[in-house]
């Protein structure tokens, strides 16, 4: 792990002070998940969970109370047990609760069931997002109903719930120094993996021998998962936008567009490149490439301190029109083509998302209905594309079954825009380079 036990300590005051006086935020992990009769998927922690806390365990719960007098930062988590640790992996415990994490207090999660109902009692708010688990708003639920069956007793149950996203994404928006280190640093190995999947591309290559490529160099350099279900879709499967089957042959004179990125110390990168199977481009590939190279590189050119998150897709739209006007693909004025939307028959999709410790990370687009202003340590991808399906109509032959798409991760900066995926060439002339070497 990379990011200091103090920055999530940190993470949690923040949070802690954006609370009402008595009330009390609840955050389970994420629960484990079957995959099939006598095994479970590799265990991932919930983002919100980990950007609190760091702690990479299931069956765990925080719990946050500002002004409490025994420590306002609680962790429910498991007992150690040498039994268990035998079988399954080293257990923090509550001495490594308090001690390696930070936590104020520490409870066994065996025991949340008598404690927490005394914890939620008499709160005015209660801090919780309900429907993301619903086993867990269960146990919530019952809870409430145990103060509830008190109340003749002069127990007071919460007065109101909360959602916690509003304020906790809003956090999570901003990346830290911390935080922009591990991004680049996972930028960085998905770029050389990528330019790995460029030089061992071959015609009669199936798509999953790329994907393997890309899989091995993660593992090799620290990281432990993909980001994101990987997408090579080599020739027509490229106008696919979430093509993953990745089972087909790679052919001579077709494109192959790939879609990767890896996950590190659970922060994602996300990159696509689009290069020739063959190691050559086309006139045709070549031409639509430039498009949605030209495209990208204005968009990236609008991810600044000041602008709002609509402007690079704006500048990528009006590019592709332009460019797709100019080859024929497109008929009419520049203007009517945009406002009539006359570009979603080859673009359909939007340049770009947030991310961070989800691929598409959280944060609000929009504030009071107006696109959010671009802010310094916000790390957007920028991603334009043209898809020419085979089954279009009205379209010279030519150029159906090319799918293109250019994608990079940028962080907002006072200085301007930083591509942290710069690692990987993208234009066409140093793609076919690369091959060639």
């Amino acid at each position: 792990m990379q990011i200091a036990q103090k920055e999530f300590q940190k993470r949690r005051r923040q949070l802690l002070d954006s609370m009402i006086p008595n009330s009390i935020a609840i955050i389970p992990a994420a629960p484990t998940r079957q995959r099939n009769r006598d095994s479970e998927y590799a265990y991932r922690q919930s983002s919100d969970f980990y950007y609190l806390s760091g702690f990479a365990e299931a069956d765990a719960v925080i719990v946050l109370i500002p002004g409490r007098e025994h420590g306002e930062s609680i962790l429910f988590c498991k007992e150690k047990d040498p039994e268990f640790e035998r079988w399954n992996g080293i257990l923090a415990g509550q001495e490594g609760a308090t001690g390696h994490y930070l936590f104020d207090d520490a409870f066994p999660v065996a025991d949340i069931d008598e404690i927490l109902p005394g914890l939620l009692e008499g709160k005015q708010r209660v801090y919780y997002s309900m429907g993301l688990d619903e086993k867990f708003d269960r146990h919530v639920m019952e809870w409430i109903n145990i103060i509830r069956s008190k109340i003749r007793t002069g127990a007071y149950p919460p007065g109101e719930f909360v959602a916690l996203e509003h304020t906790l994404h809003d956090m999570r928006l901003y990346k830290s120094a911390a935080e922009l280190k591990v991004m680049r640093q996972a930028a960085k190995i998905s770029a050389d993996a990528h330019c790995k999947a460029m030089q061992a591309c071959q015609p009669g290559m199936y798509e999953y021998q790329l994907e393997a490529t890309l899989l091995h160099h993660f593992m090799q350099e620290g990281s432990r998962a993909p980001a994101y279900t990987t997408i090579v879709g080599g020739g027509a499967n490229a106008c696919i936008l979430h093509y993953i089957d990745n089972n087909a042959k790679l052919r001579d004179g077709d494109l192959v567009l790939i879609d990767a990125g890896c996950e590190l110390d659970c922060y994602a990168s996300d990159i696509t490149r689009t290069f020739p199977v063959s190691g050559k481009f086309t006139a045709e590939q070549r031409t639509l490439y430039e498009i949605v190279l030209a495209a990208q590189e204005s968009a990236i050119a609008e991810a600044k301190v000041g602008g709002h998150w609509n402007h690079p897709h704006e500048a990528a739209v009006r590019t592709i029109t332009e460019g797709l006007r100019e080859i024929g693909l497109l008929d009419g004025e520049v203007k009517e083509l945009i406002e009539n939307e006359a570009y979603k028959k080859f673009y359909m999709h939007r340049t770009g998302h947030w991310i961070g410790l989800d691929v598409h990370d959280v944060g609000d687009y929009k504030i009071g209905g107006e696109w959010r202003v671009l802010e310094h340590g916000m790390v957007m991808t920028v991603e334009p594309g043209i898809y020419v399906a085979p089954e279009l109509e009205d379209v010279d032959p030519r150029w159906k079954g090319i799918g293109i798409r250019i994608e990079d991760d940028v962080v907002v900066t006072k200085k301007g825009p930083e591509v942290m995926t710069a690692g990987v060439p993208k234009a066409a002339d140093e793609i076919e380079a690369l091959m060639r070497n």
